[in-house]
């Protein structure tokens, strides 16, 4: 039976009038008794709420626990099966971890590039592990993802994303690396020897711009110097380093990381942390390095105003003598396969008092003077000296303009000391608006524009050399992709075993100052823009990188020693 609109009205008057309405049945009334007593009495919605919303919460997560088929699987998308992927050693191993198909969408599954193992010679050894790609997404970031990830306490709805990482494919050594890791350090030395004469062919190495180096690919055996990839892997296969652990600081294992010196420093410090190289037994070295430095050498010995650094060669005549006493190696080559690096303007200087360590040692200079008779040729390194400002930051800065942004011709400052300088400033200093040729630089320029800015804007940097042939301007001019200008004569550029400098930089006699300007400007535009592109591809070659990557300053050093080494070996023609 159907209640009219002034039935309706009558409910909500009072529950006994209500009833007492003659046309209803015992049911309805029992019903307009419970309608009356929903209208008379206040309900307290959200308690109700909450207590519908616990309840129901308690029976969806019972029976996903419970139930073989859980409720979550009528309504939740289906699950992805990551099956396999193909290990080294051309197994293949099941992945039993599942994404699901939301993180699936985030993710591609992509082969990478094949795994070359570091023998040329051998099958290539092929391995396609499983890289997680992410998928075009927005490039906006949340700003509260950064409050969210500084929480101790993660939100678990986060936590439902998980991304699988395969483990990283093992390493399997090849059979000839460990016959080549079995031979004893003189054997080891003479294979790799043999190893680099009859390469027949090289693989090229991407990583090796081939217009830098005298010859990437072949040996040049008349001329004893080449860099390729099957003597830097050859290394990087073979060679062990011992370093002597005597000496006190800060002379000995206190390296100097600032200033021009810093390269010596900066080759102790990542020596010394290395761990591919460095042995701990010293039966198992193929070289020895002798971690001094020149630096606080002459910090901690010298004189001032004495002009006697005859106490510097001393100190370190004794060290070595002591050395020789203490350990077999040295006199077991009289210092042939030892090594010492130094960059201070005295490191030569500092070896006079030792006849073995002045002839047989490999030596490691920034101060590469062939007209002195202590660097030789073949034998010793030229060490790059370079400038770092801040430790922490040493390839701050590095970098440089474009050639249509460089509308100087030629810039030098300095202080003046040394041969070259002074001539410099007298053809040169306030002569011509194209070459900027100054003494220090001064403050009125300096507030304009500044050292490194100038080196950044032109196209050429004069480099001469100071009070001896070195200069930390050509690695700074290569840092800030300006063609480094050398004046310096009987100077060996860094790196010059494995380095062609001519593909980078302008090499000019000191006699030829005068017409300084004359030569550069016969240099077509488009033989400098080659020269400009080559020298910011010769610059990954020449940082220090905090970490030591391939191919760097690091490495190319230690492949100079290491390439110095394997030439004084001789092979007997039977």
């Amino acid at each position: 039976m159907l209640l009219t609109l002034h039935d309706v009205v009558l409910v909500g008057l009072s529950a006994s009038k209500l009833i007492e309405l003659p046309y209803l049945d015992n049911e309805m009334k029992r019903l307009l008794q419970l309608v009356a007593v929903v209208l008379m009495y206040r309900i307290n919605w959200k308690k109700l709420f909450v207590v519908v919303a616990i309840m129901t919460t308690a029976g969806m997560v019972l029976q996903t626990y419970t139930l073989p088929y859980p409720m979550a699987t009528w309504f939740l998308p289906p699950q992805t099966m990551v099956s396999s992927y193909k290990s080294l050693n051309g197994s293949t191993v099941h992945l039993t971890e599942t994404l699901s198909l939301e993180s699936a969408e985030q993710f591609q599954l992509v082969p990478t590039a094949p795994v070359v193992s570091l023998n040329s010679s051998t099958e290539l050894v092929k391995s396609v592990p499983i890289v997680e790609e992410r998928a075009q997404v927005s490039p906006r970031r949340n700003p509260s993802s950064r409050r969210r990830r500084k929480n101790a306490k993660i939100d678990k709805t986060n936590e439902q994303k998980v991304v699988f990482h395969p483990p990283p494919p093992r390493t399997v050594p090849t059979r000839l690396q460990r016959y080549i890791w079995s031979l004893p350090p003189d054997e080891a030395l003479l294979f790799a020897k043999r190893e680099i004469q009859n390469v027949s062919t090289v693989t090229d190495d991407p990583e090796l711009y081939a217009s830098l180096f005298h010859n990437v690919f072949c040996f040049q055996k008349e001329l004893q110097c080449c860099i390729n990839s099957r003597s830097y892997e050859l290394m990087e296969t073979i060679l062990k380093v011992y370093i002597y652990p005597d000496g006190a600081r800060p002379i000995f294992h206190a390296p100097h990381l600032r200033g021009i010196y810093a390269s010596e420093g900066w080759f102790m410090k990542l020596m010394e942390e290395n761990r591919q190289f460095v042995t701990r037994d010293p039966k198992k070295a193929h070289l020895f390095y002798l971690p001094y430095s020149a630096r606080q050498l002459e910090t901690a010995l010298y004189v001032p105003n004495s002009h006697n650094i005859r106490p510097l060669s001393i100190f370190l005549r004794d060290h070595v003598n002591m050395i020789a006493a203490k350990y077999p190696f040295w006199n077991r080559t009289h210092g042939s396969d030892h090594f010492l690096v130094a960059c201070h303007d005295w490191g030569p200087y500092t070896v006079n008092e030792h006849q073995e360590l002045s002839r047989n040692t490999i030596k490691a200079l920034c101060n590469a003077d062939l007209s002195e008779g202590i660097f030789v040729a073949g034998k010793d390194v030229s060490l790059p000296e370079t400038t770092i400002r801040n430790p922490r930051r040493p390839l701050r800065n590095v970098g440089g303009r474009r050639v249509s942004q460089r509308p100087i011709l030629a810039f030098f400052a300095g202080n003046m000391h040394g041969r070259v300088r002074p001539t410099l400033l007298k053809y040169w200093s306030d002569k011509d608006e194209d070459m900027r040729i100054y003494g220090p630089l001064p403050n009125r320029i300096s507030k304009k524009m500044s050292y490194i800015q100038h080196m950044k804007s032109s196209r050429f940097c004069i480099c001469p050399m100071g009070y001896e042939v070195n200069s930390p301007r050509i690695v700074e001019a290569i840092y800030y992709e300006c063609v480094p200008v050398i004046i310096a004569d009987n100077f060996v550029p860094p790196l010059n075993d494995v380095l062609d400098w001519t593909a980078f930089s302008v090499i000019v006699a000191e006699k030829d100052i005068p017409k300084l300007k004359e030569i550069l400007l016969a240099i077509p535009l488009r033989r400098y823009l080659v020269m400009q592109t080559n020298v910011k591809m010769v610059q990954k070659h020449f940082l220090w990188n905090p970490k030591p990557v391939r191919y760097d300053l690091f490495h190319m050093i230690l492949h100079s020693i290491w390439f110095s080494r394997l030439n004084q070996i001789q092979i007997s023609v039977s």
